[in-house]
């Protein structure tokens, strides 16, 4: 691994670069530098401004040299110590030194185009980078003699690169691959390590990356170790596994792959001609009964290069259409292939975005290829409950869910429908959504936990145990304080599995076990100028699971009707639930006598 090395991958079934270089492959060295052209054409931006962003460098550069294992270990967050090893093809003494010199690659001419790139690394730049921030030590060996070790020292107080002579270079024994070693991250630049979350939450970043070249990469074994104990191991073999190491084998079982090619009905040039252009996609989608409550779990890479696309992930999520659960999520990973010459990596210096030719034809065919490859599935979801309201039904309140007031004067006469309680008000004959009210009133009760009223739990005995994937794990771990503060105590109990001791019990009533997957979604998946919508999402889904629900209110006493205005009526916005429905609706006694013939 080098800081760009030849090769893809021969799992995302695309042809080695070596032959598309043609007379550069009988070069002497292999890593040359880039010409100024080049470089001006390349990305410009910061390479290393995080612990993650080192790893996904080091990870590029073993998955273009054909490893077939991927070996990374993390200490604290990433900035004490982050090592790379892998068994793809090493370099020579000449080809190592050069590999940490700014703009050197192997993997694109010297005068060449950025577009249309088979590797996933092209500028040359990563090592060097991360040298001049760090001491990096790099070790290879292409396995037909003795190895090579180079080191450069970033943190010595003076600049060290391969630019210059600050540079160790001696022989060592290692078998066929390359291993880096990053030590003492940003030590000399204080201002970006003191702008780093805290060790958990960078390594839940690592985590969540690793998780998507994984799954982007089934054919290669990945590992990965956090201070020592293993976080993450993927065998290499296919997507179904890759799915069960990532996540836990309730997803994995309650899963379908996908392996399918469609023509996108444009013309690109080949050897021969202009030729059908094609677009295969393959991946894992859970059935629609395994879903998340935000989008992290739709993860989309192209040509094995995990990437942030909303136009692919969105047509990921249309293939399921219906079948989701309103407000839910699914979990799925997909690696879409498109020829090399139709897909721009240098559009972001983090080369986690790419552009691609004819961007509409290829998310139609991976939503029509999602939605055939569901079809026959476990359809399971919940039902639709559609609601036609007489016009003489207005909401109650004001637009934003306030009114002065309360129910302190209100009389509640009985249920309609298992779900409607009827309450008498003066002249007016009121109507309220028993499920939204209780919503309500947990939700403001939750927000309070976060300005230091303690929220209602319950204590799970014996402890229930949740599955977790290892970057949910990681985030666990990180926002353990803002899931106590929810009501959810946890504990680790063993590889990516926490042990739940409490829940939250606003009113009276426990929440699911399975609320706490929200939860911690919500907590870990917001930066901070969107914290607090973030929070006030979570806490909306959050109140839906004890809220009484359809099914539930026949039972009630009078008292409990009685208690549920009360609690309704103590509310700062007692007219709107926190999904923005109203929650009471009123017919004044004019409506009725107009209806029924009468003056009053």
């Amino acid at each position: 691994m080098t800081g760009d090395r030849d090769g893809d991958r021969g799992a995302s079934g695309r042809r080695g670069a070596a032959d598309a270089r043609g007379d550069a492959a009988e070069d002497a060295g292999r890593v040359r530098r880039l010409d100024r052209a080049t470089v001006d054409r390349i990305g410009a931006g910061e390479v290393v401004t995080r612990p993650a962003r080192v790893v996904g460098e080091l990870v590029d550069n073993a998955l273009d040299a054909d490893a077939s294992r991927v070996e990374i270990a993390v200490d604290g967050d990433g900035t004490d110590r982050i090592r790379v090893a892998d068994d793809g093809r090493g370099m020579g003494r000449a080809d190592a030194t050069r590999a940490v010199e700014r703009h050197a690659t192997s993997k694109l001419a010297p005068d060449g185009d950025p577009v249309g790139i088979e590797s996933l690394g092209f500028r040359g730049e990563a090592l060097a980078a991360i040298a001049e921030a760090a001491r990096l030590e790099l070790v290879t060996s292409p396995g037909d003699g003795v190895g090579t070790r180079v080191v450069v020292d970033g943190t010595a107080g003076t600049a060290a690169t391969a630019d210059e002579t600050n540079v160790e270079v001696e022989p060592a024994g290692r078998a066929r691959g390359t291993t880096v070693v990053v030590e003492d991250l940003f030590a000399t630049r204080p201002a970006r390590r003191e702008s780093l979350a805290g060790a958990d939450a960078e390594f839940a970043r690592i985590s969540s990356l690793v998780a998507d070249y994984a799954l982007a990469n089934p054919s290669v074994a990945f590992s990965l170790d956090h201070d020592g104990s293993a976080t993450l191991s993927t065998p290499g073999t296919d997507r179904t596994d890759a799915l069960l190491a990532v996540y836990d084998r309730d997803t994995a079982s309650r899963s379908t792959t996908v392996d399918a090619s469609v023509d996108l009905g444009v013309a690109g040039p080949d050897a021969t001609g202009d030729a059908p252009v094609s677009v295969g996609v393959a991946g894992a989608l859970a059935y629609p009964s395994v879903t998340r409550s935000t989008r992290d779990h739709v993860r989309v890479s192209v040509n094995g290069r995990p990437v942030r696309n909303d136009r692919l992930a969105a047509a990921l999520r249309d293939g399921y259409g219906r079948l989701l659960p309103d407000g839910r999520e699914p979990v799925a990973a997909v690696d879409v292939s498109l020829p090399p010459a139709r897909v721009d990596p240098n559009v972001h210096p983090a080369k986690r975005e790419v552009g691609l030719r004819d961007a509409d034809a290829v998310a139609e065919a991976v939503a029509s290829v999602v939605e055939d490859a569901l079809t026959g599935a476990d359809l399971r979801r919940s039902a639709d409950v559609a609601t036609d309201l007489d016009s003489a039904l207005d909401p109650v309140g004001e637009e934003d869910g306030s009114r002065v007031g309360a129910f302190a004067d209100a009389d509640p006469l009985g249920v309609f429908r298992d779900l409607y309680v009827l309450v008498e008000a003066g002249d007016e004959l009121l109507v309220i959504d028993g499920h939204a009210a209780h919503e309500r009133v947990n939700y403001e009760r939750l927000a309070r936990a976060f300005d230091g009223d303690p929220v209602p739990t319950a204590a799970l005995d014996p402890p229930a145990t949740v599955s977790l994937s290892t970057d949910e794990a990681a985030a666990a771990r990180a926002h353990a304080d803002d899931l106590a503060a929810l009501g959810f105590e946890t504990e680790a109990f063993g590889g990516g599995t926490r042990r739940l001791r409490t829940v939250p019990a606003p009113f009276g009533r426990t929440a699911d076990a399975d609320a706490f997957r929200d939860a911690l979604a919500a907590v870990s998946g917001s930066d901070s100028g969107a914290a607090r919508d973030a929070r006030d999402d979570l806490l909306a889904d959050l109140a839906c699971h004890p809220s009484l629900k359809r099914g539930d209110f026949d039972d009630l006493a009078d008292g409990d009707l009685r208690d549920l205005l009360d609690r309704l009526g103590e509310c700062d916005q007692p007219y709107a639930c926190p999904h923005g429905r109203p929650t009471v609706l009123a017919v004044d006694a004019a409506t009725f006598a107009a209806g029924f013939g009468r003056d009053r």
